[in-house]
């Protein structure tokens, strides 16, 4: 079924349940903002702090949004974008896009104007809902998008180029537009997260949307009564897949507006939640926290606390054993997935299978996955490929991109990953690496998860990112860029004796004390340490003893 027809059973049965809370952590004290920050904020969120919102005004602000799009001539198969942060606006406004048949476009909040350009320009985006951080990168390119585009404007200081949202929805009915939709149809374009390239539009049908419900609420047991913590962007389908367990539930979820350890406590303390998503970064930064006693567990309320996930990434095995050092009472599970693939879950750890922390897991529900060559026949267990996945919710196509199409989705409806992994005895899947990121270095593989995952165990280092630098006698050598814990010192010569266990041709050949960066949704962003470090001259025969 259409997810908009959820959201309709959600409002007629629970009406007055809380649907969606919006925590802005930061301003809970607005006295403690200058006045230029405090507009920007009540523009962006109305009243400081905390909002909140029922199922049934959910469901109202979702049809107004949709009967206005209606009478402004948007119909069914039209694009329309949404470009705002985290908000209580954002889920009404991409259930109302949803209720018109149009398709939904969520953007990327980092995007330069020149990229949101190209991004909608590619999609074919005729209708733009935007928040009030994006006013200066719009007027840039004001004059190419309001041709023949309407642009709607969520906040209260409207800029001269577009409609006030708030202004306009007010006017229409709450009423459901009943507009006919199928499984079939087109229902949203996503974006790829660009760390192989620009980023290329991906469809999905309203099928992919509705099993990626069902997958989260199976794998995770979403209740009434459980209450989800969300942090990572709603543009990305990792937020919005998870939270689509809620929404099958009819369950209570915390927006959270804020990664600092304090925040992510205090709100799981005060909102009762059972359930948190985090990224390795977050993670990362609660244990380092509570391992310097900046924060401790007997502050806050978190016994109803019981499954914490994490997705979007590789995940360090030493992080998840120290993570039940405090929390050993926790459900844990990993999320595999992408967002040609509607997001996390068709492949997953499983909550029941702790003994296999370090595998990516075993496929999700409705899911199949296969390891194969570069002929694409399956491998042998043990032995590196291809991770191969099909489904329900695999992407109908690249839009706009019938190359990209045929390279990645066969005509059978296995959708090839890019991503390098190997099956076990228990035939639980462990992730490699990207086959883009695999380091070819005197003529041997080096899958650099591999060797970050190692280097995870050492007590300096925070985070870490192994890439491929140009070598004219290997080819191409491994460099680890490591980024270590506050508080920390640490040498190369001190991390080139701690690799001395992994085979000589495995270990990094140079280090690189500086900052790791990650993308949006916690992913590594390799293509720009390349660029920074690619032109390096590397010391032959450097770090090889």
């Amino acid at each position: 079924m259409p997810i908009t027809e959820l959201l309709e059973r959600n409002a007629e049965k629970w009406p007055m349940d809380p649907a969606i809370v919006e925590l802005n952590p930061a301003i809970e004290d607005p006295r403690k903002l200058s006045w230029k920050e405090y507009s920007l904020i009540q523009s962006t969120v109305g009243h400081p702090y905390r909002r909140e919102i029922e199922w049934i005004v959910f469901n109202e602000k979702a049809n107004r949004v949709a009967n206005m799009l209606i009478h402004r001539k948007v119909v069914k198969g039209q694009k329309v974008g949404i470009l705002m942060m985290n908000c209580l606006e954002w889920l009404p406004i991409y259930f109302g896009i949803l209720k018109t048949g149009a398709v939904a476009v969520p953007l990327n909040f980092r995007y330069t104007a020149e990229e949101i350009e190209y991004c909608i320009n590619l999609s074919d985006t005729e209708v733009l809902f935007f928040g009030p951080e994006f006013i200066d990168r719009l007027q840039s390119v004001e004059e190419t998008l309001n041709q023949h585009r309407l642009l709607f404007f969520v906040g209260e200081q409207c800029p001269d180029y577009a409609e006030n949202y708030y202004t306009l929805v007010a006017d229409y009915p709450s009423t459901n537009p009943n507009i006919e939709i199928s499984e079939e149809d087109d229902a949203a374009i996503y974006f790829s997260s660009g760390t192989t390239g620009f980023p290329k539009a991906i469809l999905h049908n309203h099928q992919s949307l509705s099993h990626a419900a069902v997958v989260e609420q199976k794998h995770h047991g979403q209740q009434k009564d459980d209450v989800f913590l969300c942090i990572p962007p709603m543009y990305h389908t990792g937020a919005k897949m998870h939270w689509f367990g809620s929404l099958l539930s009819g369950s209570k979820a915390v927006m959270l507006k804020g990664t600092d350890p304090e925040f992510i406590l205090d709100a799981v303390s005060k909102e009762h939640c059972t359930i948190v998503w985090l990224l390795v970064p977050w993670a990362q930064d609660i244990l380092g926290a509570l391992d310097r006693g900046e924060l401790k567990l007997e502050d806050y309320e978190l016994d109803q606390w019981r499954l914490m996930h994490i997705g979007a990434q590789p995940v360090p095995q030493s992080l998840v054993k120290h993570w039940f050092d405090y929390f050993p009472n926790h459900q844990y599970d990993t999320n595999y997935g992408l967002s040609e693939s509607i997001g996390p879950g068709c492949v997953h750890l499983g909550v029941e299978n702790p003994h296999k922390v370090g595998a990516i897991g075993v496929p999700g529900y409705g899911w199949e996955a296969k390891i194969v060559d570069e002929d694409r026949h399956e491998v042998p267990q043990g032995q590196v490929g291809e991770l191969a996945v099909k489904g329900p919710g695999v992407m109908t196509c690249y839009y706009h991109n019938k190359k990209a199409t045929e390279e990645t989705l066969s005509e059978d409806g296995w959708l090839y990953t890019g991503d390098m992994a190997q099956l076990d005895e228990d035939g639980f899947i462990f992730l490699v690496d990207r086959k883009k990121d695999v380091i070819i270095s005197g003529g041997e593989n080096i899958y650099p998860v591999q060797v970050e995952d190692f280097l995870h165990k050492h007590r300096a280092v925070k985070d870490v990112a192994v890439i491929g630098l140009p070598d004219k006698r290997l080819g191409e050598i491994a460099c680890a860029i490591v980024e270590l814990q506050p508080g920390y010192t640490c040498s190369e010569f001190e991390l080139t004796e701690f690799c001395h266990d992994l085979p000589r041709y495995k270990r990094p050949k140079k280090y690189i004390f500086a900052d790791v960066p990650r993308n949006p949704t916690g992913k590594i962003e390799k293509p720009k340490l390349r660029e920074i470090y690619g032109g390096l001259n590397i010391v032959k025969g450097e770090n090889e003893s």
